[in-house]
């Protein structure tokens, strides 16, 4: 890509401003950044008429699939795998999807849980809600960052009306660190949230919405179920847990 004046600048700017604020050093016309905030690192480079961000963490990598893989000679040090976008827009949105993807990924919920209830106790019920509270809290950000604020489903962008669903409930789960798994959750318009927590719908693992036989057709066609429809953006980490909702809350 043939860069106009203060492209690199633009290319650096875009970084900083999705929360890459910290530089590191150039490799073969790689410029890399990293974050103060989050783990993932990212090299930026113009390639032909694209911009390729290589990135250090393989599970941002395999979330960011609905960008191109590009096939380059080769990456940085510290590069797992690259993903590309067209033009400044594109670059700007990957790297924001990349750095918030980074603050959800692997372990970063319940590594932020387990700093908000470190001094809580959790002898009395009482006190075990409270810290509920806030692991649900955590974990409903970490929702809105994963799905881009929007619902898995209708694409919905109006977070008041959208909802955390855990796939495999809270009070099910044995660890912390299944209860505060990115991947045990969807984030869905209120009335979807409602029918997938009492059993009414699932999801294949390929992100096929399954209706069950016991919403009629009046019911499927309030619901918006009255056609196919699925979850775009699934990952290998969710299937696990929609196999569990498949298996103990569907009504198939």
């Amino acid at each position: 890509m043939s860069l106009p004046t203060g492209g690199r600048t633009r290319m650096a700017k875009s970084a900083r401003d999705n929360g890459f604020d910290l530089d590191l050093p150039s490799q073969g016309g790689w410029m890399g950044f990293a974050s103060s905030h989050v783990p993932l690192r990212v090299w930026l480079l113009p390639y032909g008429e694209q911009f390729v961000v290589a990135l250090s963490q393989a599970n941002v990598w395999r979330a960011l699939a609905e960008y191109d893989a590009p096939l380059v000679n080769q990456l940085p040090d510290g590069a797992t795998a690259a993903r590309a976008a067209t033009g400044f827009a594109a670059l700007h949105q990957l790297l924001r999807r990349a750095w918030l993807l980074s603050r959800t990924l692997p372990d970063e919920l319940w590594k932020v849980f387990e700093q908000k209830t470190a001094g809580l106790p959790r002898t009395t019920e009482a006190e075990r809600l409270v810290v509920q509270r806030v692991g649900q809290d955590v974990f409903r950000g970490g929702l809105l960052d994963y799905w881009d604020r929007r619902c898995a489903i209708t694409g919905l962008a109006v977070p008041e009306l959208l909802r955390a669903s855990h796939i495999k409930p809270w009070a099910a789960c044995e660890l912390d660190a299944e209860r505060l798994d990115v991947f045990n959750g969807l984030l869905l318009a209120a009335h979807l949230d409602a029918a997938f927590d009492a059993g009414f719908v699932t999801v294949d693992d390929d992100g096929v919405v399954v209706v069950a036989g016991a919403l009629d057709a009046e019911a499927r066609v309030l619901l918006g179920l009255d056609g196919p429809v699925r979850v775009r953006g699934l990952a290998e980490g969710h299937r696990r847990y929609l196999g569990w909702h498949r298996g103990r809350v569907f009504r198939g």
